[in-house]
């Protein structure tokens, strides 16, 4: 298939996920010709469509952060969730509910949750980053362990925070350990997209740069690539995407580990393809992936967190089985 086929094929995937998600839902949208009644043009507007927009925003960051980190460490198996760059901004964010909930109210509060969850993530990243490096180089298995302390440190962290919360607060805890679209409102959007689309037009700009940081850290630096700034850059960058996405949205896990997987089966490992393309399919996979967890338990819902928690934990599973047979073989 070739690179315009591909592109083609996540576009028409993209439009049908957003057909799905205006269209299924646990109130019926009766559509008629040149017309729609009231409720229904509420629950399309107000509910359904910035519900929409925000898992495309979420799924094309998440897609891109876990681009990033598999280049940036030369490894498939690299996902900000899984190196506990996501927990530690959800850690964060539970902090600033619970120590200061005056704070958490309102547009303002809104754009405060963000700089807590960013500043969460860029410490457990630099945190892990610093405990895998041995000898000025990162260590994959290290960084990987690292990532499953930070995960378990932060998880018993935030079990700790229930028992100080009162019943709003342990809603909202409950809302970021399982991830959930449901409070997406129009001004979350309108957020969401003045921080993430910046950082992501960013990204593709720079993303044939990528291609150099495979051959290598030093054979970078012989091309002119100046790879430590690049390096601070890319982690910068990485912890506000994940930073933003998680201060809304709560804990979605594995989007950044599969879909960069599926995406170099269809177009290769060029990043100035594999970016992009990355982008469109993660969009298309967390509305989709969204609009089943507002349908399966019609007129209730299931965390969108826990579905691409169960997709991805298998996934994770081939991969590692995977990994094992080809060293075997």
């Amino acid at each position: 298939m070739s690179t315009r086929q591909s592109y083609r094929l996540l576009g028409l995937l993209l439009v049908i996920s957003l057909a799905a998600g205006l269209h299924y839902g646990a109130y019926a949208i009766h559509w008629q010709p040149g017309t729609l009644a009231e409720t229904d043009r509420q629950v399309l507007w107000m509910i359904r469509l910035p519900r929409l927009l925000m898992a495309m925003l979420v799924g094309a960051s998440l897609a891109a952060t876990g681009v990033v980190m598999q280049a940036l460490l030369r490894n498939p198996m690299a996902d900000p969730g899984l190196l506990g760059i996501a927990s530690g901004a959800s850690l964060a964010v539970g902090l600033y509910i619970v120590l200061l909930p005056t704070l958490a109210v309102g547009w303002l509060g809104s754009y405060l949750q963000t700089i807590v969850a960013f500043v969460g993530a860029l410490g457990s990243c630099g945190l892990i980053f610093h405990l895998a490096k041995k000898s000025q180089q990162v260590s994959v298995l290290h960084l990987l362990l690292a990532g499953l302390a930070i995960n378990a440190l932060a998880g018993a962290a935030t079990g700790l925070l229930t028992y100080v919360s009162n019943d709003q607060q342990l809603r909202a805890l409950s809302f970021w350990a399982m991830g959930n679209l449901g409070g997406a409102r129009w001004s979350h959007v309108a957020i969401m997209a003045s921080l993430l689309l910046p950082c992501l037009l960013y990204l593709c700009r720079i993303s044939h740069v990528l291609n150099l940081l495979l051959l290598g850290e030093q054979e970078a630096h012989y091309l002119g690539i100046t790879v430590e700034q690049l390096k601070k850059r890319l982690i910068f960058i990485t912890a506000l995407c994940v930073g933003i996405c998680v201060a809304f949205t709560g804990l979605i896990g594995f989007v950044g580990l599969m879909i960069p997987h599926f995406i170099r089966l269809l177009v290769g490992g060029d990043h100035r393809r594999l970016l992009p393309a990355s982008l469109l399919l993660g969009a298309a996979w967390l509305s989709a992936t969204d609009t089943l967890a507002r349908t399966l338990v019609a007129p209730a819902e299931i965390p969108v967190g826990l579905i691409t928690s169960l997709f991805g934990g298998g996934f994770f599973l081939w991969l590692l089985h995977r990994s094992f047979k080809e060293r075997s073989c």
